[in-house]
């Protein structure tokens, strides 16, 4: 690197981080020191040198994006956040991982000024990263796939720090296995190979050839050696011409192997189990201090010098942000179309007539929702050229397809069923559930596209991490799921979900929307499209569904399923004395329920509830409407656990359910053995309403 110089300052500022992540620590009683010091020298190059950051703008379209994936070492970032003038400031540190402190105990998304995801659990940062990455070759496709690469105000990279943690999760490996293959040359891993975990030296349990397996899975590796005979050498400038070498080659991710000590340079507590999730100690630290010329009775030391010099960061960072803008500008002015969907993308808006694309499905008698899910992606894709997404290998069965769109990869991975790009929009993880779910968050975090990844809904159970940590971050990503209850039948109780509606509802800000019919699948797409905020799982069934008939006189309108709970069939003969409350497929049972229940003289409301927590949502009145509280005969019909659908039904109401594991058998037989019928939901109800 021709323009490269590493000052004495420099060194000054990398004492300087080391010793603010020794002391927030100290002060706080607890914490991740020994990373956050190790890695110094590598965060400030990152910062101070090599990333297009602007310290006064978190959202720069033309920013590089930094993810810390071994996310316990917070001090690292946060030390570069003060230091660059992005927000933080010294004071923060004395109170980091306390109650209101912005400096959490790992690095949070929406929390902390420019942190670009929350990094908790190990692997999910460089698996996350991995979306960012297929977000930023996507999004150069949809708005300036002409330009010469390296050219376009949508180059940039996406760095990640990993540590030995990260790269043993089975997630990392399958994103790098997916990375590999899409030949994703603008992410660059710096993988801090210090062998020492919390038990210690990680030959006990990691021995294995990191560098083989990724060069297996088409990655460039490298490695830079910081020790030798045990004596540590941080040669900064060979990390940055190994870096300057990862961005050169844009076929093949990076990674880059950095041979380093944990903790250094602290005299007794380097190279140690200890050092990576405990205080160092007043001794220790006062000794460190020392050894790097620092007063070691002053906590918290930045000298006026060094910062003066880490804060021209902005300074730098304004030239670079300028010579983006002029290409930028540039583009919009030769792209006028482009720039205009850009600038709706940005707002998060959709088209205002896009209600109007959604199909038709009055002309069919049934249908499956995960049938009706399929025209509603592609009713919906040939309006939103931002909508994308696939399947963990069951693009067939979840009907995730965008139709005559190209599946997203290099034109090499072609076969015979798929034809490749490497801007289409049809993605295909393989039998990678979890990798998908974080690289679906990845694209929704990077924005500002739409994605969507699919699965069976059982198989959210390997999803669930991610799933949730979309959840934590208030993110609004897609996740489908298909063949929905027991009524799959044959593949018998491994495929069947039971408790999985329960257990994905329990995660808090999370919504799952379960569609009763093709209608309601169409508004249950739009709706989640329409919001920005927090995750939603739509699940939908294998077998077909009656498409209910709809309008003036006959049911309600199914664009009341933005409300999550609505009245879709009114009692008739007299205000309501029964409620059934019913989801997804079993909403077309309790229909049937109700027509016996009206013939014995019973008025019986049915209502919808597609999301309990888009209904959790309304207003006290809207709710009070749907479901008044002066009728306390009510049933819940749902093909899985009672438990969430206690709140709705007070002390005298019933649940038809399944409490139990499945079986294989054909689905209607499942069903009818499991008690999922008309009969046992007319039972429930007479039930109810002798209970009052």
């Amino acid at each position: 690197m021709n323009d490269f110089e590493w000052t004495e300052l420099d060194e000054r500022a990398v004492d300087t981080a080391r010793l603010l992540a020794a002391d927030a620590v100290e002060h706080a009683g607890g914490g991740h020191p020994g990373t956050a010091m190790s890695l110094a020298p590598v965060a400030t190059l990152l910062f101070q040198h090599l990333m297009n950051l602007d310290p006064n703008d978190a959202d720069w379209l033309g920013r590089d994006r930094f993810i810390l994936s071994n996310g316990h070492a917070g001090l690292l970032q946060y030390s570069q956040l003060f230091l660059g003038g992005f927000g933080i400031e010294l004071e923060e540190f004395k109170s980091i991982r306390q109650w209101g402190s912005r400096l959490a105990g790992h690095p949070e998304y929406g929390h902390t000024p420019h942190v670009e995801m929350t990094t908790g659990p190990l692997g999910q940062g460089i698996a996350t990263a991995t979306g960012f990455a297929y977000a930023q070759r996507f999004e150069r496709g949809l708005f300036d796939p002409e330009t010469p690469e390296g050219e376009s105000p949508f180059d940039h990279y996406t760095y990640v720090i990993a540590g030995d943690g990260c790269l043993q999760e089975g997630i990392s490996s399958e994103a790098a296995s997916l990375a590999g293959h899409q030949e994703l040359g603008r992410l660059i891993v710096i993988f801090d190979s210090n062998q020492i975990s919390i038990e210690g030296d990680t030959d006990i349990a990691f021995t294995e050839d990191v560098a083989a397996r990724y060069e297996s899975y088409g990655w460039q590796v490298q490695t830079v050696e910081w020790v030798a005979d045990g004596t540590v050498r941080e040669d900064v400038p060979a990390l940055a011409s190994a870096i300057a070498e990862a961005k050169a080659d844009t076929k093949r991710p990076s990674l880059i192997v950095l041979k380093n000590i944990i903790a250094y340079p602290a005299p007794t507590m380097q190279n140690t189990g200890a050092s990576h999730g405990a205080a160092l100690g007043a001794e220790e630290i006062s000794a460190t201090k020392k050894l790097l010329g620092f007063d070691p009775d002053v906590a918290f030391q930045v000298e006026d010098h060094v910062l003066a010099h880490t804060r021209k960061l902005a300074d730098r960072a304004a030239v670079k942000r300028a010579a983006w803008q002029e290409r930028f500008d540039a583009w919009a002015a030769a792209n006028p179309e482009r720039k205009a969907l850009l600038e709706r993308l940005l707002a998060g808006e959709l088209p205002a007539d896009i209600e109007a694309a959604l199909p038709d499905f009055s002309d069919k008698a049934k249908l499956s929702t995960r049938k009706a899910s399929g025209a509603v992606i592609n009713a919906l894709a040939a309006q939103l050229p931002e909508l994308w997404g696939g399947s963990a290998d069951l693009a067939g069965s979840n009907n995730t397809v965008i139709k005559d769109a190209k599946s997203f990869g290099p034109a090499e991975r072609s076969t015979d069923e798929w034809s490749c790009s490497p801007y289409g929009r049809v993605l295909h993880f393989g039998i990678r559930e979890h990798a998908m779910a974080a690289i679906v968050n990845g694209i929704v975090l990077h924005g500002p596209t739409r994605a969507f990844g699919a699965t069976f809904l059982i198989f959210s159970d390997y999803m669930r991490p991610s799933v949730r940590l979309a959840a934590l971050m208030d993110i609004p990503s897609i996740f489908v799921w298909t063949h929905d209850s027991i009524a799959l039948g044959g593949d018998g109780p491994t495929h069947q979900p039971v408790e999985t509606l329960t257990t994905l509802r329990a995660i808090p800000n999370f919504t799952v929307v379960r569609p009763a019919d093709a209608a309601e699948t169409s508004y249950a797409w739009l709706e989640t499209l329409r919001r920005k905020d927090g995750p939603t799982g739509l699940v939908f069934s294998r077998q077909d569904l009656p498409v209910l008939a709809r309008g003036e006189g006959e049911l309600a309108c199914a664009s009341k399923t933005r409300f999550g709970g609505y009245v879709l069939a009114e009692a008739e003969g007299g205000a309501p004395e029964c409620i059934l409350i019913a989801t997804g497929s079993e909403v077309a049972l309790a229909l049937e329920a109700r027509t016996h229940l009206q013939a014995e003289g019973v008025p019986t409301r049915v209502v919808s509830m597609p999301s309990q927590e888009w209904f959790a949502e309304q207003s006290d009145e809207y709710r009070e409407q749907v479901l008044p509280a002066a009728v306390t005969a009510r049933v819940s019909v749902e093909a899985g656990l009672a438990i969430t659908w206690a709140p709705y039904l007070g002390q005298h109401g019933r649940s038809v359910s399944v409490e139990m594991f499945g079986a294989s058998a054909d689905g209607n037989e499942m069903l009818q053995r499991y008690g999922i019928t008309t009969e046992a939901v007319i039972n429930a109800a007479r039930e109810s309403l002798a209970a009052n």
